[in-house]
């Protein structure tokens, strides 16, 4: 599924180190001439298509990025250290335009892409550099150029891993809400949800995914009816299905199969995408009425709940599984 995040920055690249006035002095050696040399270059911005980043979000707390200027050039025909890059990581996916033109600089549509952003300036030459049979002692160097700026737009068009898929009210915003640090609308009327909310869910230390919210789905969304073809379109893209249902639900098989169906009818690829069941909202129902629902239920059917988090280890490890399986 495609979300749109976005965010403008403002990057400089280094400047280049000035060169060096400069004349050799030895004993003996009454005449060395000019040795000054010259100013290193300065570093550039650099970005890079990072897979194991999901957002933006970074990029919203540091806006201005800058790399580092080279050094100025020394005696004894010494160039100065030249400015390290800035590298900007940045997820799979994101567009990178030039925020006053919106002209397109670079897509970064594949893993592990590298392109500079910004060039950094050129080290000014040492008056060495200027030394010639009409002028043997010159007294003067170049100072370095400066450093490309520019003003970037970045766009992230991204993929969420994890879709929750439910009749309306069925838990999704609140499983995303307690999950994540997304905070979707929740009430107990239909259709709260009128477009997908995301959240970074974290698996485990260094180790997140993307979840997805989707609008609540019902019978006949395949024809329109509901938030219908708008929902659809958004599951579309999503890699693992999560379909959420209330255990509170008559019959909970049954919901699981109109759901299924529905998504059958509108496109027979996406029945057979990865998926997990989840029976939520289970801090609803006493401990011997969810015995009696699960008694009936195949094993791969999760009780959770995201209220009291009963259930949430298992359903965790159960995502991290199912997304391991996929990148395998």
């Amino acid at each position: 599924m495609k979300f749109i995040d976005y965010v403008e920055i403002e990057i400089a690249a280094g400047n280049g180190g000035h060169g060096c006035v400069a004349f050799h002095t030895e004993k003996f050696v009454p005449k060395g001439g000019p040795d000054g040399g010259d100013g290193g270059r300065g570093g550039d911005i650099v970005a890079v298509a990072d897979p194991h980043l999901t957002t933006l979000l970074d990029y919203r707390y540091q806006r201005k990025y800058k790399a580092q200027n080279g050094q100025p050039g020394s005696g004894r025909l010494r160039t100065g250290k030249s400015g390290e890059d800035t590298v900007l990581r940045l997820p799979v996916g994101t567009i990178i335009k030039d925020a006053e033109s919106d002209e397109v600089i670079y897509d970064l549509d594949k893993p592990h892409v590298r392109t500079s952003l910004a060039k950094g300036g050129r080290g000014g030459r040492g008056n060495a550099f200027f030394k010639s049979p009409t002028n043997q002692t010159p007294r003067t160097a170049q100072n370095g150029r400066p450093g490309v700026a520019l003003n970037l737009a970045l766009e992230l068009k991204l993929l969420a891993d994890v879709g929750l898929v439910g009749l309306p009210n069925a838990g999704k915003s609140t499983i995303l809400a307690s999950f994540s640090a997304a905070r979707p609308k929740i009430a107990d009327y239909p259709f709260t949800t009128l477009k997908p909310n995301l959240g970074i869910v974290k698996l485990r230390e260094f180790k997140s995914c993307v979840m997805a919210d989707i609008p609540g789905l019902i019978e006949g969304a395949a024809d329109g009816k509901g938030l219908g073809h708008q929902f659809l379109r958004h599951i579309q893209r999503t890699g693992l299905l999560i379909y959420v249902i209330d255990v509170n639900e008559i019959d909970i098989t049954g919901t699981f199969e109109v759901l299924k169906q529905e998504l059958e009818n509108f496109d027979p690829h996406l029945v057979t995408r990865p998926y997990l069941a989840v029976i939520t909202k289970i801090d609803t129902v006493s401990e011997s009425d969810l015995k009696d629902v699960s008694k009936d239920l195949p094993d791969e059917y999760i009780p959770l709940s995201a209220v009291s988090r009963q259930g949430a280890r298992e359903f965790i490890e159960a995502i991290e599984k199912k997304l391991d399986q996929r990148r395998a």
